[in-house]
């Protein structure tokens, strides 16, 4: 008797301990590019996403939005901002705690061409680890305030998970700090300097990939991306895309 009892116990720890370890479960996000077009699948899907404050895809219409992550300042960041100002295109930043910290003035600028501000935490560290809440949104608060330090404005509510990692739970914490965690569902190997793809190739990927409501990922570090990013602009126009603006993507 005594045997069966602790058999219950066990059993029955675990079948409530399981559920909190599935939330708990580190992922990284990822999506399955598709070249017709379509819109492509997430590894979260869109309901799932949706009950957590997230989204990774816009409405099923002739619209594209274009987001990028940006951890320090070169060359090409104010050139790409030079374009997106010329072509009259409004995008959105997710900045690190460094960019917030020393790059006010460009920052400040950004907000008056009519870009969105948003979170990409202050020190770019995994936070599918952090199984806390509390330590989850102060790493965001953190940039929070730095962001509102240097330049007098309030850091929009958007979240993005540094190298696309996460788990539910965190998704839950966002969305518990007032966040939307933006994801995406367009995308190419653009981050390292020093491996910079073709402009040629790069552009007919990015092209190759687009569907209605792309969330389109870049980094304006990339050289490849300055160079091409005119050109892709003027491409979907010329396609009949509207550019949205991110703040679309929470409009039920």
């Amino acid at each position: 008797m005594k045997r069966l009892k602790i058999s219950i116990f066990v059993i029955l720890t675990f079948s409530f301990l399981f559920p909190l370890c599935a939330e708990a479960k580190s992922e990284n996000w990822y999506f399955v590019p598709t070249s017709d077009h379509s819109r492509p699948q997430g590894v979260l899907d869109e309901i799932t996403l949706a009950s957590l404050n997230s989204c990774y895809i816009g409405k099923d219409e002739k619209v594209v939005y274009l987001t990028f992550d940006i951890g320090y300042i070169n060359e090409n960041v104010i050139a790409i901002k030079d374009i997106l100002k010329k072509q009259k295109v409004p995008a959105a930043f997710f900045i690190l705690g460094h960019v917030a910290k020393t790059e006010s003035t460009l920052l400040k600028e950004m907000v008056t061409d009519g870009h969105t501000i948003c979170n990409h935490t202050y020190s770019h560290k995994d936070m599918s680890k952090i199984k806390d809440e509390t330590t989850f949104l102060n790493e965001l608060a953190r940039l929070e305030q730095e962001y509102k330090k240097t330049t007098g404005y309030d850091i929009s509510k958007y979240y993005r998970p540094p190298a696309g990692q996460f788990s539910k739970e965190n998704l839950q914490f966002a969305k518990n700090g007032g966040y939307t965690t933006v994801f995406w569902s367009v995308a190419y190997a653009d981050w390292d300097n020093n491996r910079q793809p073709n402009e040629k190739v790069a552009l007919a990927k990015l092209m190759g990939r687009l569907h209605n409501g792309a969330v389109i990922l870049l980094h304006p570090t990339s050289k490849t991306n300055a160079a091409i990013l005119e050109t892709f602009i003027q491409n979907l126009k010329a396609d009949g895309y509207r550019f949205g603006d991110v703040h679309e993507l929470t409009i039920k």
